[in-house]
């Protein structure tokens, strides 16, 4: 899996930094909210990678549904 590039990381590690100060009053650096992004990167990132799929292909379903629904109403009756 890519991993987020420089910037991306910062800011992450950022708000990272920012909910442990609000949530729990405790002072993170950069080692500590790296660790922790890697930390749920190794164990989410994949899982949520998968569920995000699964939600694409869902959305594609309904849409394909649709479309096939869409396509019938388009022929004209013969007689």
């Amino acid at each position: 899996m890519d991993s987020f590039d420089d910037k991306e990381k910062r800011q992450i590690c950022d708000e990272i930094a920012h909910f442990f100060r609000e949530e729990y009053d405790l002072e993170l650096g950069l080692i500590g909210t790296g660790n922790i992004l890697d930390f749920f990167q190794e164990t989410l990132g994949k899982r949520i990678y998968n569920k995000a799929l699964d939600d694409a292909k869902k959305f594609y379903d309904r849409y394909a549904d649709n479309m096939e629904t869409d396509y019938y109403a388009l022929y004209q009756d013969v007689r």
